[in-house]
């Protein structure tokens, strides 16, 4: 047991070769998507919006198409059935994820520069922890505003939940959901941050490999 303890402590304190401190840093410029451009997107079609009623989800803001329109026309709607309106003050997330994100991307730069073994993990089960919990976050939204409504509002419909991902059917609406490019770069910094670790993990054992007692 102290024999693989010591092994592990040895692994965990090695540095990090050049290859995953590149990818560290290709991992930061991608964070770079998530503040300019959408996270989420849905799409909303109907008898009488034939074009549609957009609504986009950036890290910090709600934006809606036909230059902010569509949002207050979804809101109107939504009052008849009891749902709250759409607003960027309701979503708490704006407050913290450009701020998180921002951390992450300084903590994957002290790694890249600074780091050892033992940082790159910890970036890593950060910024799972973080993509789980915003997804959650983002779906316990939804969940709310479909099953938080008025009694005494015009339209009585069923409790229900808009689509997170993909298509559904709500009233007379055809409702699409799906990420946006923020969210797939966010993704793919997952991806490469998964690639780090592995190199990393493949350099380190060659180096415990070659070190004398090994």
């Amino acid at each position: 047991m102290h024999s693989l303890f010591e092994k592990s402590r040895r692994f965990l304190d090695l540095p990090l070769d050049l290859g995953p401190r590149g990818l560290l840093v290709l991992a930061v410029l991608l964070l770079v998507p998530s503040y300019l451009f959408p996270l989420w997107t849905l799409t909303m079609f109907a008898p009488q919006y034939g074009d549609g009623l957009r609504m986009q989800i950036y890290s910090w803001r709600l934006d809606g198409g036909n230059g902010g329109q569509d949002i207050k026309e979804i809101n109107v709607l939504n009052h008849y059935i009891g749902m709250r309106d759409l607003t960027t003050a309701d979503f708490t997330e704006f407050k913290w994820i450009p701020f998180v994100v921002g951390i992450l991307a300084l903590l994957m730069l002290r790694t890249a520069v600074l780091g050892k073994m033992t940082h790159l993990v910890d970036n890593v089960v950060l910024y799972l922890y973080f993509g789980a919990f915003s997804l959650w976050s983002f779906a316990f939204k939804l969940w709310s505003y479909g099953h938080h409504l008025a009694p005494t509002a015009a339209v009585k419909v069923d409790p229900f939940m808009p689509p997170m991902w993909g298509y559904k059917k709500l009233a007379n609406f055809e409702v699409y959901s799906y990420p946006g490019v923020g969210s797939y770069a966010l993704g793919l910094v997952a991806v490469v941050l998964v690639l780090a670790m592995a190199l990393a993990w493949r350099e380190g054992k060659r180096s415990l490999a070659r070190a004398p007692g090994a």
